[in-house]
């Protein structure tokens, strides 16, 4: 080799190992942006909570409150009663939840294991229930509701939301990816459809069943537009309902106490979020070791 060339190849090799380098700086680069972005909002709510009503508006604004607190979250205490919100929120979504895990559960199984007349046309209807939007459906639904005595009451929320087309879909995929010899081994042993869903398939499913829980405690946690429709009286009132009767503090500038609001209906999500991870990773790699 001749020396003209080793300067030349000595920088390609230094250009390889920059870029080599650069690389895993620009995806933290990017990730910390990505952060930023996501986390920005939320942070900023906190910091205008713990503010008083006179610093809320300050130019150029504070990230850390120069005298923290606690003036707005008393205030929230004070005009609406929320452990009863709470409560009425905490039993409602996590029935849903409940609800949703067996009936999407169940649903799922029978839509990938069993053979019945009109399987395939009966899952694209399910399908297609995605597409309405909840406003087309709400006043029919309201109708059964008053038929059955059930309007201004919690049972009234929660019930009509046991059926869902995602979780359905989401399940059944899931069933879909599981080995079919299993539930064959099961059924030369004796077992029945029930038995081989309890006893084999469903153990293997609960990343499945997390997801679909996490996710209907999340959405059904922060609905707002059911619970307006069906509830009229305060007692049956959930959390984000009766977090809208904080908007009168928006006249005086009082905006801390709004946005307290909003921190205090946070905290079950993020609770439930932290305390779902661990089960969910322990569920999917238990899953990957049966398969």
């Amino acid at each position: 080799m001749s020396q003209a060339t080793l300067p030349l190849s000595r920088s390609r090799f230094t250009l390889g190992r920059a870029r080599y380098s650069l690389g895993p700086w620009a995806r933290i680069a990017g990730l910390t942006v990505c952060a930023l972005l996501t986390l920005g909002p939320v942070v900023w709510t906190v910091s205008t909570s713990l503010r008083t009503p006179a610093d809320s508006f300050n130019l150029p604004p504070q990230i850390i409150p120069s005298h923290p607190s606690t003036a707005a979250y008393r205030g929230v205490f004070d005009q609406i009663d929320v452990w009863l919100l709470a409560l009425n929120s905490t039993l409602v979504t996590a029935l849903i939840a409940i609800g949703q895990m067996i009936t999407a559960g169940l649903a799922g199984y029978a839509f990938a294991r069993l053979d019945f007349r009109f399987k395939k046309p009966l899952f694209g209807l399910v399908l297609a229930t995605m597409m309405v939007p909840l406003q087309v459906t709400i006043v029919p639904v309201f109708l059964v509701l008053k038929s059955m005595g059930l309007t201004d009451t919690l049972l009234g929320l929660i019930i009509p939301a046991f059926p869902t087309a995602f979780g359905t879909f989401l399940m059944r995929q899931y069933f879909l990816g599981m080995p079919k010899d299993l539930g064959e081994a099961a059924m030369l042993d004796g077992a029945g459809p029930w038995r081989i869903f309890r006893s084999v398939y469903a153990p293997l499913a609960r990343p499945g069943l997390a997801i679909v829980g996490v996710l209907a405690f999340n959405y059904h946690w922060n609905e707002f537009f059911r619970p307006l429709i069906l509830e009229t009286s305060g007692q049956n009132y959930t959390l984000p309902l009766g977090l809208v009767s904080l908007q009168g503090n928006l006249g005086t500038g009082s905006i801390s106490v709004v946005l307290a609001g909003v921190v205090l209906s946070m905290i079950p999500a993020v609770a439930v979020f932290v305390v779902g991870q661990r089960p969910l990773r322990e569920g999917i790699t238990s899953a990957g070791v049966n398969r």
